[in-house]
């Protein structure tokens, strides 16, 4: 039973060890940039000899892959429960707004390796997935804003192809000025984001 219990202790603390190397690759990628980041410089970061790392990660490109595998899932994870909760058009895509910024919040490293590595990866098979989420991203948000204008939630007439390329565009740049833990909250944010794209920003007559 005590080695039961101690190979669970292990692995426990394997795993917990896991996520902390993650967490601090995923701080350096999102700051120096994949390509500018070393196995060196992660493990200096970690307090670890290089060789180290290797038992916990084969390349540079396995970890990159493990950080966005994981945030990716999850993130349209969510997507998916928004869409599938069946909601009119507008509630669906404020919900999707904010699980954007949500994620920027939660996930803000992931998020700025994804903006800045992903056209760059997508070319390698490994990452593969990540034309096949851009594409069902695509696809699930242009779907939610025809469904808007043929409800009428959305003006007719809306070229949804513009809407849509703006709405993403304007979102995910935020990782760019958006720091977790500041003075505006991610939902105080999205709060405001929608109030102009929904509303506009001119006053009322």
């Amino acid at each position: 039973m005590s080695v039961a219990n101690n190979g669970g202790k292990t692995e426990a603390t394997r795993s917990e060890r896991r996520s902390e190397l993650l967490e601090i690759a995923a701080g350096l990628f999102a700051d120096r940039g994949m390509k500018s980041t070393t196995v060196r410089d992660i493990a200096d970061s970690a307090g670890i000899l290089s060789g180290s790392l290797y038992h916990h990660f084969d390349s540079k490109e396995s970890i990159v892959d493990e950080i966005l595998a994981e945030f990716l899932d999850e993130l349209f994870g969510r997507y998916r429960r928004i869409v599938d909760a069946g909601q009119d058009a507008r509630t669906t895509l404020e919900e999707l707004v904010r699980a954007s910024f949500g994620a920027i919040d939660v996930r803000h490293s992931a998020v700025a390796i994804y903006q800045d590595e992903a056209k760059h990866l997508a070319a390698n098979p490994r990452f593969g997935y990540l034309g096949e989420r851009a594409r069902e991203f695509r696809e699930l948000w242009i779907g939610v804003l025809r469904r808007g204008v043929a409800d009428g939630s959305f003006r007719p007439g809306l070229d949804v192809e513009i809407a849509f390329r703006f709405i993403r565009d304007t979102v995910w740049v935020a990782v760019r000025w958006y720091r977790p833990g500041g003075e505006r909250s991610a939902d105080t944010i999205a709060s405001e984001y929608l109030s102009i794209v929904l509303n506009g920003i001119s006053a009322g007559t």
